[in-house]
């Protein structure tokens, strides 16, 4: 299970003219992700979604709060005061830098992080991408060659095993991220708008390339995304963020059955509802009771 506790996070920003201002990305937000559950996060362009997926990751130290993944703490939040930092210090008083970079400051988990840039090494094809992984997490050169070829199989890419990711359509890319991604065999899969640099079509065969995976796997999975109707139609719960601060403003359960349909009642139901969240937030005013 992901829990998070009370997340803040504080960037102090240098102005042009060297004055010094505060922008609260974050603010006080808690939430409870299942294992094996699909989850989106949603809400105003802004608003603080990806920070908190970054916080998630361990990527991203918090101002405040924790992050703990099946009761382990993920990474501590910052020193935020003297008295603070003064703790900070005493407590790791006998560690080397090297061993905080290594030990404390480093995620704990087994998990994977897929970007909207799908961050595949373009000189590599995408055979030699997930080798590369498999190399990484140690697995014995003997076997990682029938692993890559497994793990590109899972994303339906197979007959692109030798190509470049330049030679690769935008969705082929990240379907080889997401190859990628699971080469690791994480635990969790966090994803950052993944699909929003491709075109509608492509776009839905990805969101129902990514349900097989999840169905086979039964990983779980956090998404970043803008598209409420992608969110209604991947997810488990649909967590609603408010505009800046981001602030979570409501989570939403999706509990209408798979398959799904994208232009159902339910789904249309749905979507209103939250585009009302969006509107009652952004202008004080919704057209019905939200």
């Amino acid at each position: 299970m992901i829990e998070a506790r009370k997340i803040s996070k504080f960037f102090s920003l240098v102005k042009e003219d060297g004055t010094a201002e505060g922008l609260t990305a974050v603010l006080s937000a808690s939430v409870q992700i299942g294992d094996g559950q699909f989850v989106s996060l949603v809400g105003p362009s802004g608003c603080g979604k990806s920070t908190f997926l970054e916080i998630l990751a361990g990527l991203q130290a918090p101002t405040e709060g924790t992050v703990c993944i099946d009761g382990q703490q993920v990474l501590e939040p910052l020193p935020a005061t003297r008295d603070e930092m003064e703790e900070y210090r005493r407590k790791y008083r006998f560690v080397s830098p090297i061993a905080n970079q290594l030990f404390r400051d480093s995620p704990k988990h087994d998990i994977a992080m897929i970007f909207q840039d799908y961050a595949v090494f373009p000189w590599m094809t995408a055979h030699e991408n997930i080798l590369f992984s498999l190399e990484m997490r140690k697995v014995p050169r003997r076997e990682r060659d029938e692993l890559a070829r497994h793990y590109l199989a899972q994303v339906g890419l197979s007959g692109s095993a030798d190509k470049f990711p330049s030679q690769m359509s935008g969705g082929m890319r990240q379907r080889l991220a997401l190859a990628r991604a699971l080469s690791v065999e994480p635990k969790i899969i966090l994803m950052d708008e993944p699909f929003a640099a491709v075109d509608t079509h492509t776009r839905e065969r990805l969101q129902d390339d990514l349900l097989e995976v999840w169905a086979n796997t039964r990983k779980t999975i956090v998404m970043v995304t803008h598209d409420i109707g992608e969110a209604i139609y991947l997810s488990d719960e649909i967590i609603v963020f408010s505009p800046q601060p981001g602030t979570i403003r409501n989570v939403v359960p999706v509990d209408f059955p798979r398959p799904r349909r994208r232009t159902s009642p339910e789904a249309q139901y749905m979507r209103e509802r939250i585009a009302m969240m969006y509107q009652f937030d952004t202008s004080g005013t919704a057209d019905c009771v939200i």
